[in-house]
């Protein structure tokens, strides 16, 4: 038998693994539905996502949801899949840290020539 906290930290990376699956894919939709430079908000994503995939991800509302979007949005602005934008300016490279982004953002599928 593996220890508790083997377990937990397994259960963590499926719940994550499964979570991710669910956001990744509401995500894909949105993208592939708005050619650049047409923008949305994440907030759009989390209310997209249907009470069962609440339930399933161990959210009550579309708002618990957002900490994991924005997450998921930076790593795709990092592997150079989309753009995140505030007051209408794609955030440069000089943005380390989802924690340095304060305020609401944008997003768009990457510019084609775009850095």
């Amino acid at each position: 038998m593996e220890p508790p906290r083997a377990r937990v930290r397994y259960s963590i990376l499926q719940w994550w693994t499964a979570a991710k699956t669910i956001l990744e894919t509401k995500l894909n939709d949105f993208l592939a539905a708005r050619e650049p430079p047409k923008t949305f908000c994440p907030s759009e994503v989390a209310r997209g996502l249907d009470r069962q995939q609440l339930l399933a991800l161990g959210y009550d509302t579309w708002r618990d949801a957002m900490p994991s979007i924005r997450e998921l949005a930076w790593e795709r602005r990092t592997s150079g899949e989309l753009e995140i934008l505030q007051k209408g300016e794609v955030l440069d490279d000089s943005v380390t840290s989802l924690d340095d982004i304060k305020g609401p953002i944008r997003l768009r599928r990457k510019t084609i020539g775009a850095k």
